[in-house]
């Protein structure tokens, strides 16, 4: 088990009624210099330009935030697309062995024994315009 400290109690100033109201004046004195000094132009310039400084380093903290969020999804989108090509290229070698001339006849003979026609066996039909037909 740890040692276990016991401080003495701290013991509070009472307030004395002057020095709240030595306090009170002085954050009066204080607070009339500040409005005080407000009213002067120079403050007043400054104050403007305290303020356009702060809202400008808070629009450039925001714009490296997006920035950063946007750049994350870019790498991400593109990873992607990465991948689906290398699945489009894949998709196409399949299609290729599945359609090549040779496969489709060996399918069709095996399959259903169909064969080449001969030469005897090829019928020609003549085109007829349906404008000369009665």
């Amino acid at each position: 088990m740890g040692a276990v400290a016991i401080e003495q109690p701290v013991k509070t100033a009472k307030l004395n009624k002057q020095r709240v109201r030595d306090g009170v004046a002085t954050a009066v004195r204080i607070s009339r210099r500040v409005f005080d000094a407000t009213r002067q132009r120079n403050v007043l310039i400054s104050l403007a330009l305290v303020t356009l400084l702060v809202a400008s380093s808070i629009g450039v903290v925001v714009s490296a935030h997006e920035n950063r969020e946007l750049f994350n999804t870019l790498s991400h989108l593109q990873g992607e697309r990465d991948r689906y090509q290398q699945e489009w290229s894949q998709l196409l070698l399949e299609q290729s062995a599945l359609s090549a001339h040779g496969r489709v006849e060996n399918l069709a003979a095996e399959r259903f024994g169909m064969v080449v026609p001969g030469r005897q066996d090829i019928v020609l039909v003549p085109l007829m315009s349906p404008a000369l037909t009665p």
